[in-house]
């Protein structure tokens, strides 16, 4: 079995592969002041909760765009699970050129996502992943990297709005009964919901009109699916895009 781990700003997504097929996944999140043995333990338990023993795991693949935890991950792996972690940026073996301007830029979660949508999916596509930002990354027809948007994401903006403002208070990211809200909490619902739904719409016309007509549009990330029920353009809802991507790197590297 291979254990393939995302660390994302908010998130820590990790998923356990048997062959091609994902089984167990979870989503912990991002605690900066947990030691290794912490994160060690944690790890285990989930293994153990899986049924999966330590003499099943093949390796460990990992992502991260969180400088400060990828060391104590790897501590993590390799005192716990006696695995050495193989680490995903840019130099490593991905079958996808990377036509950005500076390639070591680009997040190494960018970078994942773009690798399973061209051997998922194919390109031109639009990869959308709702996470700590909200980001846009085009493929050609070639399945190559272009580049693409940076915009915050829903959890800052919303998170944004109880810190910036007197009286507006944190809720929680769900349809309100109508675009209008009638109250405070439903009319920020509204902002935060369909004010991104207008965003992406507007994006992906933009990225159509730049990249390709027939341009497919893939939505990742934990909200991915809540914006998803409320537009047309999202044509494949893939939650654990990340995972299957560091996946599909592995096996190209071992």
């Amino acid at each position: 079995m291979l254990l393939t781990i995302d660390i994302g700003n908010t998130n820590i997504t990790l998923g356990l592969y048997e062959n091609q097929t994902l089984g167990a996944r979870w989503r912990l999140a991002t605690d900066h002041n947990r030691m290794p043995d912490e994160y060690g333990l944690q790890i285990l338990g989930l293994l153990e909760n899986s049924k999966c023993g330590l003499n099943q795991l093949e390796g460990v693949c990992l992502a991260s765009v969180t400088p400060p935890l990828t060391g104590k991950i790897l501590q993590a792996c390799q005192q716990y699970l006696g695995q050495p972690v193989f680490v995903v940026d840019h130099t490593v073996k991905t079958g996808v050129n990377i036509l950005y301007e500076d390639p070591a830029a680009v997040g190494a979660d960018r970078i994942v996502d773009a690798v399973a949508v061209k051997q998922l999916y194919g390109g031109p596509a639009c990869v959308v992943d709702f996470g700590t930002a909200t980001t846009f990354d085009a493929l050609d027809e070639y399945g190559q990297y272009l580049g693409g948007a940076i915009a915050p994401g829903i959890g800052i903006a919303a998170e944004a709005l109880v810190q910036h403002t007197a009286k507006l208070p944190r809720v929680d990211f769900q349809r309100p009964p109508s675009t209008i809200g009638r109250n405070t909490v439903h009319a920020i619902q509204s902002g935060l919901l369909f004010g991104y739904v207008a965003m992406v719409e507007g994006m992906v016309a933009r990225f159509r009109s730049e990249l390709h007509p027939h341009m497919k549009v893939i939505a990742t990330g934990g909200l991915a699916e809540t914006v998803a029920n409320e537009t047309t353009v999202i044509e494949i809802l893939a939650p654990w895009l990340t995972l299957d991507g560091l996946r599909i790197i592995w096996e190209m590297n071992h």
